[in-house]
C-alpha cells in the first residue's frame, strides 16, 4: 500500500471518523468513539474501531484495508475463509462483518470483523488448540466433496490456486507448480531447479499422495486454515479462549495444515502434533507420514520465498527441501510414473 493511501485511513491516525463504506457495514445507529492503528501486517493497513451502541455498551472491530485490483482480492479471500472457518467452529475465529471498497479513498478495500484482544508472546495450550483445528477439519466438507475453494485466496499478497479437483495428488500438484511460477518471476531461473523439478512432479510427489487414494484409501477435502504458523493464532485475553486469524482457506488433505508447522522459525511444535492426533488419526499409510509433511513443507516455504522477493536465502531453503524429497523418494516411483489418471 502507497505511503499517501496509508496517510488517508482514518484509522491510520487516531479519529473518531470512519469511511460511510465501512460505516455502513457498522451496527445500526452505533456512535463512532475512536479509530486507531492496532497491530501490525506486511501487506495492508490495521486498525480497531470502537463505538458505542444504540443500548449504550461499547463494542469494537478490528479492520483491515488495502489497495489496488489485488488488494480487493485479498480482502474477498480473507472474508470467505473466515466465514468458513467461523461457521464451523465459531468460538475458534472473530466472526467476520464485511468486506468492500471505500468510498472516500480510491482503489482501496477493506476487511472488517469483531475485534478479539489478544495475548502477545504466549502460544495457545496445546491440547485446546488441537482440539479446536481437530474440530475444524473433521466438521468440514466441500460441498461438492472436491479440493479447492469457491474463490481464490492470498497467503501475503499472492495467490493460490484454488480451483476444484477430484484428486489431492493432482490439486496438491497444480497447487505446488502455481507457488513455484511466483517463486520464479520473483526470484529468476536456477539450473538445479530445472533440473530437480522433473523428478519431483514424476516421481516424488506420486510416491507420497497417490497411496493417500490408492487401494480402497481416499482423502477426504477438509477446510484448512491455510498459513497456520504460530503468528496467526492467538489467545483471547477476556475468555482464554484459542483463536485463529489471517486465514487464506481451501479444502485439502488435513495433514496439509501441518506443512507450516515444519519449518525451524515456527513454534507449533511435536506436542501441537501430538494433541491433534489424539482426535484424528494420521493417515494410511502411516509410514509416509514425515515425507508427506515435509512436502508440504516445501509448499509454504516456496511460497514464502516467493513473498520476500529481496531474501535470497528463502531460495536456498527451498531447494534444499527440493533436494532432500528428490533424495530420498526420487528413486523410489518410477512404477507410480506408468500409471494412468494422475498426470
Amino acid at each position: 500500500m502507497s505511503s499517501q493511501i496509508a496517510e488517508q485511513l482514518s484509522f491510520s491516525k487516531r479519529s473518531n471518523e470512519v469511511d460511510p463504506q465501512v460505516l455502513s457495514a457498522l451496527p445500526i445507529g452505533c456512535r463512532i468513539l475512536s479509530t486507531q492503528a492496532h497491530g501490525s501486517s506486511f501487506w495492508a493497513q490495521t486498525g480497531r474501531i470502537d463505538v458505542e451502541l444504540r443500548n449504550g455498551t461499547s463494542k469494537s472491530f478490528f479492520i483491515k484495508a488495502v489497495s489496488g485490483d489485488t488488494g480487493k482480492k485479498m480482502v474477498e479471500g480473507e472474508f470467505a475463509s473466515m466465514k468458513a472457518i467461523h461457521a464451523l467452529v465459531p468460538e475458534f475465529a472473530p466472526a467476520p462483518i464485511a468486506h468492500g471498497t471505500y468510498d472516500l479513498i480510491p482503489d482501496t478495500h477493506f476487511f472488517l470483523c469483531e475485534f478479539r484482544d489478544m495475548i502477545e508472546e504466549e502460544m495457545p495450550e496445546p491440547r485446546r488448540f488441537a482440539a479446536q483445528l481437530a474440530a475444524l477439519h473433521r466438521s468440514s466438507q466441500s460441498s461438492n466433496r472436491k479440493f479447492g475453494f469457491h474463490t481464490t485466496t492470498y497467503s501475503g499478497n499472492l495467490p493460490q490456486f484454488t480451483e476444484w479437483e477430484d484428486s489431492w495428488e493432482v490439486f496438491f500438484a497444480k497447487n505446488l507448480k502455481h507457488a513455484l511460477e511466483l517463486e520464479r518471476e520473483a526470484k529468476g531461473p536456477d539450473p538445479e531447479l530445472d533440473r530437480l523439478l522433473p523428478t519431483l512432479f514424476n516421481v516424488v510427489v506420486p510416491r507420497l499422495l497417490r497411496p493417500l487414494e490408492s487401494e480402497g484409501r481416499s482423502v477426504k477435502p477438509c477446510l484448512v486454515h491455510g498459513d497456520l504458523w504460530y503468528a496467526n493464532s492467538g489467545i483471547d485475553t477476556a475468555v482464554g479462549q484459542c483463536l485463529v486469524f489471517d486465514a487464506c482457506c481451501f479444502y485439502a488433505h488435513n495433514e496439509y495444515e501441518f506443512g507450516q508447522w515444519m519449518p525451524d522459525c515456527n513454534k507449533f511444535g511435536a506436542e501441537y502434533l501430538a494433541a491433534y492426533h489424539s482426535h484424528v488419526p494420521i493417515s494410511d499409510p502411516v509410514g509416509d507420514y514425515q515425507g508427506r509433511l515435509d512436502l508440504y513443507k516445501l509448499r509454504f516455504n516456496t511460497h514464502v520465498s516467493a513473498l520476500f522477493k529481496e531474501d535470497a536465502s528463502l531460495r536456498v531453503q527451498m531447494l534444499g527441501d527440493i533436494r532432500d524429497l528428490v533424495a530420498r523418494y526420487g528413486s523410489q516411483g518410477h512404477i507410480l510414473q506408468s500409471q494412468d489418471g494422475h498426470h
